[in-house]
């Protein structure tokens, strides 16, 4: 079967309305509109508002809010402060410590904003100012903090890891679990490729030495209701204390208790406005992309596109290493114009029945493609990273380039590890939840 020019228009139309300047989510609802009441009027499009409202009506889409919530909550709370303290206290000692301080802050914070947005503008108004100060370029400080946020959705409860869980209908939990080693790899990756280039230029240390166990302990102790955020939801999700979803109500209650009477910082009369602000602002774009990649999604099976490409790819390759290679290059391109989410849902309807027939693991598929979205969004000429912390630094893209490249060098080689070596992504599942499919 073959596709007419008719009906690829609407993804024509999609790149060519995001092009000039219109938002994904519009440029995808209006182009799958523009097909069924244009080229395909024979569709009643009372169906589609109806895909519009399903999108929604997901009860582990509650997750989403909830965990963008919890991160919100834990900035107002001093949460994220203690979690950096911890972060310096282990890599000051080290050359180039406060760029050390920021990836580390971002793979913690992975349990808290879940976003890689979130991070990248948080750390970019805390640290990236701070770097300068102490002698950093500022188009180095913001690379590393464009780069070291790549890794923030990789790592649970990353919002990226739920929305593929809804689309591949995967098991939350085992998602959520084979997010941790790509995560950690991505973040020591990132880690070495800054002590190489800190020895290089001699960037300074914020500490002499390596502190006394003694102190990393105290400061442990006074971090540890923040560091052990992300590894309680996890645990509560195993032992049956609650769903995913309502483990994001938990994951709020527990922020919030820890916030007000554990640190003294959150002020539910002062900061309850904020908080809520920044959970309708995070909420509503990653919903808004999910209901109109969903829209486009029902376009791409009605014109039976998702069977057109695994029969297409299946005709040039049936070894699953080719296929994840040739997927890479797709996601790799994709990431550097589309924006996380969106790129995910597109992709995942389209490549994840081809990723099964060669017997491609639910979970590895996802990791890779979550990891590779992510490094493309760091990447020119329209990664979404790049553009929220030049614009929050002032810094200009050309001097951004210059310094971004060895990271994402050792992003990449991070994504091939990953790609040919699934054991890295199911090891974690396995060990908490057992071989999926064994008695």
């Amino acid at each position: 079967m073959t596709l007419t020019f008719t009906q690829i228009i609407p993804i024509i139309l999609v790149f060519l309305l995001y092009f000039m300047g219109l938002p994904i989510v519009y440029s995808l609802l209006g182009s799958t509109f523009f097909y069924f009441l244009v080229l395909d009027p024979n569709t009643q499009c009372w169906l589609l508002l109806q895909k519009v409202m399903n999108s929604t009506q997901s009860f582990s889409m509650l997750a989403i809010p909830f965990f963008i919530m919890s991160g919100s909550i834990m900035n107002f709370g001093g949460i994220s402060d203690k979690m950096m303290d911890f972060c310096e206290c282990v890599t000051g000692h080290m050359r180039g410590g406060l760029a050390q301080v920021n990836v580390l802050l971002s793979m913690l914070m992975g349990g808290c904003s879940g976003s890689a947005n979130a991070d990248c503008a948080m750390q970019s108004k805390m640290l990236v100012p701070e770097m300068e100060k102490r002698g950093y370029s500022k188009a180095f400080s913001a690379a590393i903090t464009a780069a070291s946020s790549a890794a923030t959705p990789v790592i649970p409860p990353g919002v990226n890891l739920i929305i593929y869980c809804l689309i591949a209908q995967a098991s939350l939990g085992r998602t959520f679990a084979a997010g941790y080693v790509p995560g950690i790899l991505m973040s020591v990756a990132m880690m070495i490729t800054v002590a190489i280039i800190a020895k290089k230029r001699n960037y300074p240390k914020t500490r002499e030495k390596f502190p006394p166990a003694k102190v990393v302990l105290k400061q442990a102790l006074d971090s540890f209701w923040g560091l052990f955020f992300p590894f309680g939801i996890i645990l509560g999700m195993r032992f049956g204390l609650f769903t995913p979803s309502e483990g994001g109500a938990v994951a709020v209650l527990y922020c919030i208790i820890i916030g007000s009477l554990v640190y003294k910082k959150l002020n539910l009369k002062k900061h309850l406005i904020p908080v809520l602000l920044d959970t309708i602002a995070g909420t509503s774009s990653v919903v808004l992309i999910m209901v109109s990649a969903n829209v486009f999604g029902q376009y791409m099976t009605w014109i039976n596109l998702p069977t057109i490409v695994t029969n297409a790819v299946l005709s040039i390759t049936s070894n699953k290493y080719v296929f994840l290679m040739l997927t890479n290059v797709v996601l790799l391109v994709m990431g550097m114009f589309l924006e996380g989410g969106a790129a995910l849902m597109i992709i995942t309807p389209l490549l994840l029945p081809v990723a099964k027939q060669l017997g491609v693991g639910v979970y590895h598929f996802g990791l890779v493609a979550i990891v590779n979205i992510m490094i493309g969004g760091i990447t020119p000429p329209f990664g979404s990273m790049m553009f929220t912390t030049c614009g929050i630094t002032g810094c200009p893209i050309s001097s951004f380039l210059k310094e971004i490249w060895p990271f994402i060098l050792c992003l990449i080689l991070v994504l091939l590890l990953l790609t040919f070596c699934p054991v890295l992504i199911d090891i974690v599942p396995n060990l908490i939840y057992g071989v999926e499919g064994a008695m």
